[in-house]
């Protein structure tokens, strides 16, 4: 048992190092950015009928494909491979083909997630994980319309709409709603969509030389990805309008000539009988911001003629300025198709026959003078604006630009208008003599006046001058005085000063003595004796501290005592002496 027990732990240990050798070192693998890994059992049940991809548990390809990171499969019951990661780039979309998934119903050829064929939702850019057994990914481009652009939905899928009515949710033809400019990820295979010019366009009619239908161009946009899309999606429109101008001269409807322009000018060649042509012209680079043109414009066959109300015939050149706007872009597109066929259904026609039927209403001398010429302009304008506007279609401008006009009538015209001009011509030199005298007059005039008015000026700054010099020494004299007379009462103020100062220190000094006196006279009065008084006032200067010494006077003593008295000492003795024979005199 104690044997037992010590290899138990051995073994479990050799049993977990080996799980961990098999786990990390052969079962670990590791998938990196942008990679994806299939994952194929060998063991598991059996796939049913039909069935290619596998789910858990069973035995085969596996649905789930592993991402970034690490994973752990055992490679003796497991085998894997490696792919990339589904890339969709921007302006792209990817169609997703189901290769597994439950069939789809009778007449559907759309499904949904989970069923068989073409999903109905499309990819957008990003990154994704489909497995490559079972789902296919094709990768085109979105759908971008320009601006100045409409994008005409036709939907390809569903029940028929009704003959004359725009197709609604889950039925089939055109639908009402537009796209505005912008991108849009849409699945062409459930939708088509057809770029149509909005806003104002043109048709010329060159006369003899044909016509040209002239519509919007390119943009440059600041993305490249989103110029490359554009110029992509209006290639494709010119493209689809290439077949129909081709179909349209196979047909016989029309003689056209099909012209590639690049660049901001516009080019017309003149049409070639019963041939359809391409020209592409030479593209320029253009700086940012500069508008780029690609288009295909048109160059018809056709040219309004017609006989006037007297015979002739006229032959003109005209330009039609039309707007297509967008909430009734899907009616035309419905009812006539894209603009050419809006052109040659619709707007030529009518610019055909309006035109002649009111040019026969005017003579030829009409369509050369001026003012018959903007009436006729008038009246073919306001009856194309109310012929085209039943057709959803609004009509500014149809704008006559030459008339070609027989020589038998316009000569004799030309030289009647030329000789009235000439005419009015020699007038009007004459006037301009006339006004050119009465200019060098009035410059004569003004000359002189500005001469005057210089004069005048001058003597006007002298007075100015002068009055002012006046009025400064005005002004200086009216100081001065007003200085002298402020000195003089400074001077007064001051001698008014020094007098009563002097007056009050003299009254002031005499009654302080004059106190003085009477006090010394109430004094004298009060000692009754002047000596008396004086020695009073003599003892009140003494200092306090004065020493008295007295002195003998006999014989050999004075200059003995005179060497120790002071000078102070000897007066006061000799005064003190003086003063006690006084007394004794009294």
């Amino acid at each position: 048992m104690k044997s037992l027990r010590s290899i138990v732990p051995i073994v479990a240990l050799v049993l977990g190092l080996g799980w961990f050798i098999w786990t990390w070192g052969f079962c670990r693998f590791y998938v990196g950015p942008d990679q994806m890994v299939v994952i194929t059992a060998k063991s598991g049940k059996p796939l049913p009928p039909g069935q290619i991809l596998a789910k858990e548990g069973e035995m085969g390809i596996q649905e789930t494909v592993l991402g970034e990171g690490r994973h752990f499969r055992d490679p003796v019951m497991f085998d894997r491979e490696y792919h990339s990661v589904l890339l969709i780039p921007p302006g792209k979309i990817g169609i997703v083909t189901s290769k597994v998934g439950d069939p789809l119903a009778q007449g559907d050829f759309l499904a949904a997630p989970g069923q068989k064929g073409i999903w109905r939702n499309v990819l957008g850019p990003g990154k994704y994980r489909l497995n490559p057994h079972g789902y296919e990914v094709k990768i085109e481009d979105a759908v971008l319309i320009p601006i100045g652009y409409a994008g005409v939905i036709t939907s390809l899928s569903g029940q028929q709409a009704q003959e004359g009515a725009f197709a609604g949710k889950n039925e089939k033809g055109v639908r009402e709603d537009i796209l505005q400019p912008g991108l849009y990820f849409v699945n062409p295979k459930e939708f088509q969509v057809n770029v149509l010019e909005i806003g104002v366009n043109q048709v010329s009619l060159l006369g003899k030389e044909g016509g040209a239908v002239i519509t919007k161009g390119q943009l440059e946009s600041h993305n490249v990805a989103m110029e490359a899309l554009q110029g992509k999606m209006l290639q494709q429109q010119a493209e689809k309008r290439r077949d129909y101008y081709r179909e349209s001269a196979a047909e016989g409807q029309q003689n056209i000539q099909i012209v590639q322009e690049t660049g901001s000018s516009w080019s017309r060649q003149r049409a070639a009988q019963n041939t359809v042509q391409s020209v592409p012209t030479a593209k320029k680079p253009l700086s940012r911001g500069e508008p780029q043109r690609e288009d295909s414009t048109r160059v018809l066959n056709e040219f309004v003629t017609f006989p006037s109300r007297d015979g002739f015939l006229i032959s003109l050149d005209m330009t039609l300025e039309f707007e297509l706007k967008p909430e009734r872009i899907a009616w035309l597109y419905r009812s006539f198709g894209d603009l050419p066929a809006v052109v040659d259904k619709i707007i030529m026609p009518q610019i055909l026959s309006i035109t002649r039927n009111k040019g026969s209403e005017y003579g030829a001398k009409d369509f050369i003078v001026g003012e018959g010429r903007e009436k006729f302009q008038k009246d073919i304008t306001e009856a194309l604006s109310k012929t085209m506007a039943d057709r959803k279609i609004l009509t500014h401008n149809a704008l006559i630009r030459h008339v070609d006009v027989p020589m038998q009538i316009l000569d004799p015209i030309q030289k009647a208008s030329l000789a009235i001009e000439q005419n009015l011509t020699n007038k009007e030199r004459q006037n301009t003599a006339k006004k050119q005298a009465e200019l060098n007059t009035s410059l004569s005039m003004i000359e002189q006046r500005r001469a005057q008015v210089a004069q005048e000026t001058r003597k006007l700054q002298a007075e100015i001058a002068a009055d002012k010099e006046k009025q400064v020494a005005e002004i200086q004299g009216e100081t001065m005085k007003l200085a002298a007379e402020v000195e003089k009462n400074t001077a007064s103020a001051r001698a008014d000063k020094t007098r009563t100062l002097g007056q009050a220190t003299a009254d002031s000094m005499k009654l302080v003595e004059g106190e003085r006196a009477r006090g010394a006279q109430m004094k004298t009065r009060a000692f009754g004796d002047p000596v008396a008084y004086s020695l009073w006032e003599f003892a009140g200067a003494l200092k306090p501290d004065i020493r008295i010494s007295i002195l003998h006077s006999g014989p050999g003593t004075l200059w003995t005592d005179a060497a120790k008295a002071t000078l102070g000492e000897l007066g006061g003795a000799t005064l003190l002496q003086g003063t006690e024979a006084q007394g004794s005199k009294k």
